[in-house]
């Protein structure tokens, strides 16, 4: 996770307050789940969505989930599972969907297994969004020109292709972020390597359903 400044900063430019309803995909150990839970509220409500997809693995990310939303005081949080452009089927209308380090996923063997490609899910993502929702994206950066390229082998894809796909689906961007930028990330090592994780160059997006 991040220090509470970058924290705080992510959920403002999420524009996740108070009421709000949150599909938080992919939920990983659920932080984040947690997080959104606590600026909602009672009156709020978060999907912590685990891709049937990933479902399968050994560490049980949706048992994870479920044991987080029996959690005391996570009265606000249900855990969910279906195929990745399934998200209506165990999801409300939300004012804001978020998606952390896994976007570039959804250009992998692993996640298309299913038949599921990036535009499918994009538009999966404009259809559960209210009108005026937000779309909110952070991944690991590609070198530029690397478009997708690097995916699977580094888990990294570059900003301006995810722009291009996710507009295509209807969206518009509303505001882009530098606060995870790293200068010094050469682009060239895997996400997860010790000399960078962590440390990563990341962009954040928020598109807007139109």
């Amino acid at each position: 996770m991040y220090d509470p400044s970058k924290l705080s900063e992510l959920i403002r430019f999420a524009r996740v307050d108070a009421g709000s309803t949150v599909i938080d995909v992919y939920p990983g150990d659920g932080d984040w789940t947690r997080l959104f839970s606590d600026v909602v509220g009672p009156e709020g409500r978060v999907y912590s969505f685990v891709p049937a997809e990933v479902a399968h693995f050994k560490n049980d990310p949706f048992g994870r989930m479920r044991t987080l939303a029996n959690e005391p005081g996570r009265e606000n949080v249900e855990a969910v599972s279906a195929d990745l452009v399934a998200m209506q089927q165990v999801t409300q209308l939300a004012d804001v969907l978020w998606l952390h380090l896994f976007y570039h996923d959804l250009h992998t063997a692993l996640m298309q297994a299913k038949g599921a490609t990036a535009a499918d899910f994009n538009r999966a993502v404009y259809e559960r969004l209210k009108p005026g929702g937000y779309y909110i994206i952070v991944d690991h950066a590609a070198a530029a020109g690397a478009a997708e390229s690097d995916t699977q082998s580094l888990h990294r894809i570059e900003p301006g292709s995810v722009r291009k796909e996710v507009e295509a689906a209807g969206f518009m961007l509303d505001e882009q972020s530098s606060l995870l930028a790293n200068k010094d990330d050469l682009h060239s090592s895997k996400a997860f390597d010790p000399s960078i994780k962590g440390k990563t160059d990341r962009f954040a997006y928020r598109f807007v359903k139109r």
